[in-house]
């Protein structure tokens, strides 16, 4: 189905709805009936601080409280196209995998009117999760935007366009503190060019060691987001991020008895990580390739340009031998903790040309990211 056809039905779409006993008012409230404003998060709008907000659900999924149309109703109805359960359409049923489970929309009985998105809380599952929210494109703004917005968007993270992507937030664990410290938004836009590799390195450094098995399962989910994109013409995406989380409780391969008493210790953690040093010369086997003609850059105007950019297929088979290698020694599967998640869909637009905008700020994260595994 073409996707300027299914938005315009869904405008009509009955959305699904789920009623509970929390409300919305008193959000200055410890409690606010069950519900609690989501404590772990990174970016975006607060409940209780902004208009809109997050809350955690006491069954644990996280309600994301609907902005105000156009773009509140746009984000539902892109979830509700996205995840309907009786679709076939293989470019949905790939990108369904990228997001958070959607359970339709919640409002409390004493506010019906007031309607959430219903998603899954991608960090519920972690002990101590580490989270990173990360602006994906050249453009913060959409096509329809107004002059005064793009001209607000830009002077909040110049760089945007040149770097094709921005740090919103984050916050990781410490292990010898067992504390977590937080980096918001402003910590992010005041990252220059030349810092942006460091800035980003925080996110994997627990304090003790840089996590390698984290980068290099993230580099895999991102790659694997990159492949969609650079096989599909429907959508354009601006304002969107990816949910990077990954476990801080190192695994016990990891973290043994030598780490927490030898002060050699963090060298050979690091080598625990059995990153393949050969990720080095990982570039000159890429050559940029997309599906169909159509899908060809005509230029690449980017910070980092180079004509072998890893486009997500040999490197991404090279990373899995790396991962079952490092799964072999250390006993468990590496990649499932970590999670990489797209969000933040109030900007999404139908298209009929690649998302030039979002390829490009994916391969220049991507490029940072193999650069700090491999330093």
């Amino acid at each position: 189905m073409d996707s300027s056809v299914a938005l315009g039905r869904l405008e009509h779409a009955r959305p699904v709805m789920t009623r509970g006993s929390c409300l919305p008012e008193g959000a200055q409230s410890a409690h606010l009936n069950g519900c609690v404003p989501l404590s772990h998060q990174v970016a975006g709008h607060k409940y209780g601080v902004d208009k809109v907000g997050i809350l955690q659900h006491p069954d644990g999924t996280v309600l994301k409280q609907l902005q105000p149309p156009p773009r509140g109703p746009r984000e539902m109805q892109f979830y509700s196209m996205v995840c309907a359960e009786d679709h076939c359409d293989p470019c949905l049923v790939d990108l369904k995998a990228h997001l958070p489970k959607y359970y339709g929309t919640w409002s409390s009985p004493d506010a019906p009117t007031d309607l959430y998105l219903k998603l899954e809380d991608v960090t519920r599952r972690f002990q101590k999760p580490c989270i990173m929210d990360v602006k994906i494109g050249q453009k913060s703004y959409d096509p329809f935007a107004s002059q005064e917005k793009r001209e607000q968007q830009i002077r909040k993270y110049p760089l945007m366009e040149e770097i094709g992507f921005l740090v919103l937030g984050m916050r990781v664990y410490k292990v010898g503190s067992d504390s977590f410290d937080t980096y918001d938004q402003h910590y992010g836009r005041g990252l220059v060019k030349d810092a942006i590799k460091e800035g980003l390195s925080k996110f994997f450094y627990n304090g003790d060691i840089l996590r390698k098995d984290a980068i290099t399962a993230s580099i895999l989910r991102v790659q694997k987001i990159l492949q969609w994109f650079e096989a599909q013409s429907r959508f354009n995406f601006y304002a969107s991020s990816l949910l990077f989380v990954y476990e801080g409780v190192c695994a016990p391969s990891l973290v043994s008895q030598t780490l927490r008493e030898s002060p050699t210790a963090p060298e050979a953690c690091e080598q625990n990580n059995n990153i393949n040093q050969s990720l080095s010369n990982m570039y000159s086997l890429h050559k940029k390739s997309c599906g169909r003609s159509h899908h060809q850059a005509n230029q690449d105007n980017g910070v980092w340009s180079s004509s072998q950019q890893p486009n997500g297929n040999r490197s991404l088979a090279r990373l899995e031998e790396d991962r079952k290698e490092s799964k072999s020694e250390a006993g468990q599967e590496t990649v499932s903790d970590v999670e990489v998640k797209m969000i933040d869909f109030a900007h999404v637009f139908p298209s009929d040309v690649p998302d030039q905008g979002y390829i490009y700020g994916l391969k220049n994260l991507l490029k940072v990211l193999h650069q700090i595994l491999e330093e």
